[in-house]
């Protein structure tokens, strides 16, 4: 159960109301309308990091879940399994996020992202033993959007549990991606 409750959609302000208008009902959106028109710069952010980078939507996702992993973020795992699948990822490959760099599911590139990602979220400055073999494969902009969508996702993990953000008990139509928060 959340920690506090979600925000009467009456009590929104006028610019958080009309961005969880254009998002899906989803637990982490209703919660943030707490921060006001926060909720519309958070949004953006995320939505620019889901949809418009050039690092490759699977090594993403494999740090973002990993680091919902690490971060003890149910919701964060829940849902960013699910935009997994919908990547055409195997459940074994999913399945092996949760067991850490060395599973025999990952190539060798997983493999660098994992402990890539465990370096990042443990020691804050990736070691040149994790980051060397990575920023070979990866362009300069791979390897900067990497790093903030590792960041990015501790700050939502961080934000979900602390708030106690509930698990949706369904999942919601549309819930990953950000339809409409493309506007400058």
């Amino acid at each position: 159960m959340a920690r506090i409750p979600y925000p009467d959609p009456a009590d929104l302000t006028p610019g958080a109301a009309e961005t969880l208008a254009k998002l899906p009902p989803l637990n982490v959106f209703r919660m943030m309308g707490h921060a006001g028109d926060m909720v519309t710069g958070f949004a953006r952010f995320g939505n620019h990091l889901l949809g418009r980078t050039r690092l490759d939507p699977v090594l993403r996702e494999i740090a973002i879940v990993r680091v919902g992993i690490l971060s003890g973020a149910r919701y964060e795992v829940q849902q960013h399994e699910e935009i997994c699948r919908k990547l055409g990822m195997a459940d074994a490959l999913i399945a092996a996020i949760g067991e850490g760099p060395e599973a025999q599911a990952f190539d060798p590139l997983h493999r660098m992202v994992m402990a890539f990602t465990d370096d990042v979220v443990h020691n804050v400055r990736a070691s040149d033993a994790t980051y060397a073999p990575l920023a070979a494969l990866l362009s300069v902009q791979e390897m900067q959007e990497l790093v903030i969508s590792i960041g990015f996702y501790m700050m939502v993990s961080r934000f979900l549990e602390t708030f106690d953000v509930d698990l949706e008990s369904a999942p919601a139509e549309n819930a990953l991606s950000l339809p409409g928060m493309t506007q400058g």
